[in-house]
């Protein structure tokens, strides 16, 4: 008698136990898995682009334009540039300067130079017979050219130079901060309008403005 009554005993604290973890569960559910947080992705250009204001033009000011009377500033730190009569801006362009390691000079500089088709003699890309572009982003000073292939540099529209080791003002890609050679790369129609409205002999002042 006394063992069945353990027995039964045992059985009830059993029933007891599985009761209450039915409960708990049913209380508060399965413990679910942490959520896995999504890969994060890469911005693309675009949207630094969007975080530059587009060319501004105060076309009052630029009907009184002329070479003589202009004069460009490159702010670096706000990443602008501004095609100028005396104090006035006539035109503010978006820009990017000289990333880390190649920083676009600063200094009061004069254009030395104009060409609207202009190429790069360092960067560019290592093209074979048939055009095709066999090594893409390479530098002439570095690198070498595969077998087959002759180098062909980078495309710098509206080019006008600052310097005699060839940096200078032109189209180019605008990420929204500094990633050029040292060049200041602008937006096409910005470089034209600078293009169209400088000579060469004008004041570039390029620094902390």
């Amino acid at each position: 008698m006394p063992g069945a009554f353990r027995t039964l005993l045992c059985a009830l604290l059993l029933t007891a136990l599985a009761s209450s973890i039915s409960a708990q569960f049913r209380l508060f559910g399965p413990r679910s898995p942490k959520p896995t947080p999504p890969p994060r992705q890469m911005r693309k250009a675009s949207a630094y682009i969007s975080r530059q204001e587009p060319l501004k033009v105060n076309q009052s000011l630029l009907k009184e334009a002329t070479p003589d009377n202009v004069h460009v500033v490159v702010s670096l730190p706000k990443q602008r540039a501004y095609l100028m009569i005396g104090e006035e801006i006539v035109a503010d362009s978006p820009i990017s300067s000289g990333k880390a390691g190649h920083s676009t000079p600063s200094g009061h500089f004069s254009v030395l130079e104009k060409d609207p088709d202009h190429r790069s003699s360092i960067y560019g890309d290592f093209v074979d017979r048939s055009g095709r572009t066999v090594r893409s982003g390479i530098s002439a000073k570095a690198d070498s050219a595969p077998s087959g292939t002759h180098y062909v540099g980078a495309p710098m529209r509206w080019f006008m130079r600052l310097t005699g080791e060839g940096v200078g003002m032109h189209v180019g890609i605008l990420p929204g901060y500094p990633a050029s050679h040292g060049c200041v790369r602008m937006s096409a129609d910005g470089a034209k309008l600078f293009y169209d409205t400088v000579k060469i002999g004008t004041k570039v002042d390029v620094g902390d403005y």
